[in-house]
């Protein structure tokens, strides 16, 4: 539109051109102009190339003492030197300034010349001063004098791009003010500083195209590691980066464009809200990004436990890196809300007006808070509590008291379940009243249904009930060898839970067993035991001797480090149990750890039959004394 404009001032444009034409005195304005013009200009262009011929020598030492590229802190040895060149930079176009600017006096100009002079020179000092300045960040020529790191050919692209802008720019703003002075009218004047600006935003364009793959590049999310899988926020945020990638050159062009557009048609307010829109949208984003970072650093650090905090509560830092990944994601959450808000709030759209008295947002905000709050006392409840049973746990453990320690374990998972219950149901409930929801009704609902599954469930509560006074009373815990239910059941137990006790029989079987079941218990696996020992000796087998024999295996296997730490005391030999056909009984015993009677019993019993054998000890069998008496009845046969 504002090419249009100008397009419709062009009668107007070839008007003030004729007159002009036909106007000797305005001839001769211009003519006496032009010429002192370029005499001014050119004599200052002139000191100016001398004096940075003169300071060729001092550039290039200067420059032979910049620090090379690299290093952690050479950018801030640079310094100096770089500052030393923007000063050596500095005295041409002091030159030309102290050559130029006395020549507009010396030429004599009409009052109208003289503006266009100065106008001309400071647009030509402003554009050296922009370009100084970019050489001192950018220096296109050596990369020793480079403030910002980048590539040669990177930084002798933008200086050549930023040259053709300013330069249009400034001498294209100076002219237009130059025109005024020659009688060209305003319309032509803003029509031309518009059209100067659409160019200037057309090059910042072609600048966005050709370097959208490289902006790309930088804005899209890097490759994770080999098996690695981002969590849900952070996989949105790969996402959205990835996105931004494929379309910043669109929404930058649109940018441009619209500010362009915005200035050009002398929207109200609206070239200045722009700005400050934009400008408060790149804060805001790079604010949120760095307190994101910082957020996330700070609870790692958190998350790592001293180690004697670490030691003290075991399992504390694992749960402590379960919780780290939700942590993180809340954080990048609430931050993704604030800086949404904050944006929307920076367009005028006045987000903020949501959370006042009585408004939505701020019952939304007040529930959520409450909320927060109920999740993180019961988080905390829970914690406390694991982190409680945990350190007893390694107490009992580490002082020795394995059936302490058995019976928490047996414990813990009970006791658990039923304080994720209770949990649960407060927080549930705290919950659906900070959304609105009438409880009590749900809570005297569920006091009728819970008096009316308890009488229909007696049983259930009956092992519940049964269940908890056992494991109160130690009577079994996870690991113990038991004997329990109807009809009997023998096996280790392996799992306690809140109505069933579950067993590992001997060949592997398992068996379930309610607590209501379970009318008496017999535990093989607590404080000791004794491997019971039954021999039959022939009635011709001095049994002194052989108690001996059974006293002197005993010790020789406590002896040994395979078995000492399993039998408690010597053989007990408690004599004679009874007399049969084929022989007499001897019982004897031996002390052992709770879970080693078997063990014990079975290698006793080994040693033994070996033992007998060697010393010739005979065990009467069965099939002995049946082949005894067919001999007889033969032969009583033979004889009769």
């Amino acid at each position: 539109m504002a090419g249009a404009r100008v397009l419709a001032d062009l009668p107007a444009v070839a008007s003030w051109a004729s007159g002009v034409a036909r106007d000797p005195v305005a001839r001769v304005r211009i003519t006496d102009a032009a010429w002192k013009m370029l005499l001014t200009f050119g004599l200052g262009v002139l000191a100016e190339i001398a004096v940075y011929h003169l300071l060729r020598v001092p550039r290039r030492r200067l420059d032979a003492m910049a620090p090379a590229p690299g290093g952690r802190w050479n950018w801030l040895r640079r310094v100096p030197v770089v500052a030393g060149r923007l000063l050596l930079d500095l005295l041409p176009v002091l030159g030309f300034a102290l050559v130029a600017y006395p020549m507009v006096e010396a030429v004599r100009p009409l009052p109208t010349t003289e503006l266009v002079l100065l106008t001309i020179n400071n647009a030509y000092v402003l554009c050296r001063a922009i370009m100084m300045a970019s050489r001192m960040l950018l220096s296109p020529a050596s990369a020793h004098l480079r403030l910002v790191r980048m590539p040669d050919e990177t930084a002798a692209y933008f200086t050549r791009w930023l040259r053709r802008i300013v330069g249009l720019s400034v001498f294209g703003y100076a002219l237009a003010e130059a025109s005024l002075q020659f009688g060209v009218p305003w319309a032509v004047h803003d029509g031309i500083i518009r059209l100067i600006m659409l160019l200037v935003s057309l090059m910042l364009v072609i600048v966005v195209v050709q370097k959208r793959q490289v902006v790309a590049g930088l804005l899209r999310a890097p490759a994770l590691p080999p098996g690695e899988e981002p969590s849900g926020s952070r996989a949105a945020l790969r996402t959205l980066r990835n996105r931004l990638a494929e379309i910043w050159h669109v929404v930058v062009i649109l940018w441009l464009l619209a500010l362009w557009g915005v200035w050009a048609l002398e929207v109200p307010d609206g070239f200045s809200r722009l700005l400050r829109g934009t400008g408060a949208t790149l804060l805001i984003l790079g604010v949120a990004k760095g307190l994101d970072v910082g957020l996330r650093q700070l609870l790692d650090r958190a998350m790592a436990l001293p180690a004697g905090l670490a030691a003290r509560y075991p399992g504390l830092e694992l749960r402590a890196t379960r919780y780290g990944p939700l942590l993180r994601s809340l954080v990048s959450g609430v931050l993704t809300v604030a800086a949404l808000l904050l944006l929307l709030e920076a367009w005028g759209i006045g987000a903020f007006a949501w959370f006042t008295q009585g408004r939505l947002g701020s019952r939304i905000l007040g529930a959520l808070g409450s909320i927060g709050v109920s999740a993180l006392v019961a988080i905390l409840v829970w914690e406390v509590a694991n982190s409680a049973i945990a350190r007893q746990l390694t107490k009992a453990s580490r002082e020795g008291q394995a059936a302490r320690s058995a019976r928490v374990r047996t414990l813990l998972p009970m006791m658990r379940t039923a304080l994720m219950i209770v949990i649960l149901i407060f927080l549930v409930l705290n919950v659906l009243s900070e959304i609105g929801v009438n409880v009590a009704p749900l809570i005297a609902g569920a006091s009728v249904v819970g008096v009316a599954i308890g009488f229909g469930s007696q049983t259930l509560v009956k092992d519940v009930v049964t269940g908890l006074f056992l494991l109160l009373e130690d009577a079994v815990a996870v690991g113990d060898s038991v004997t329990l239910g109807t009809p009997p059941q023998t096996g280790v137990v392996e799992r306690l839970s809140i109505r069933s006790i579950r067993l590992r029989a001997v060949d592997g079987s398992v068996h379930i067993i309610p607590f209501s079941a379970v009318t008496s218990v017999t535990n093989m696996t607590r404080d000791f035991a004794f491997a019971m020992l039954e021999f039959s000796l022939s009635y011709g087998e001095d049994t002194d001797r052989v108690a001996e024999v059974l006293r002197q295996i005993a010790k020789e296997m406590r002896a040994e480090a395979r078995w000492s730490g399993a039998i408690r005391d010597d053989l007990d030999v408690m004599g004679v149990d009874r007399l049969l056909e084929t022989g007499v009984v001897l019982r004897a015993r031996l002390k052992t750890e709770p879970s080693q009677r078997f063990p014990v019993g079975r290698e006793m019993n080994r040693r033994i039959q070996a033992r007998f054998e060697e010393l010739g000890i005979v065990i009467p069998s069965p099939w002995r004394k049946a082949a005894t008496e067919e001999d007889q009845m033969h032969a009583t046969g033979a004889s009769a």
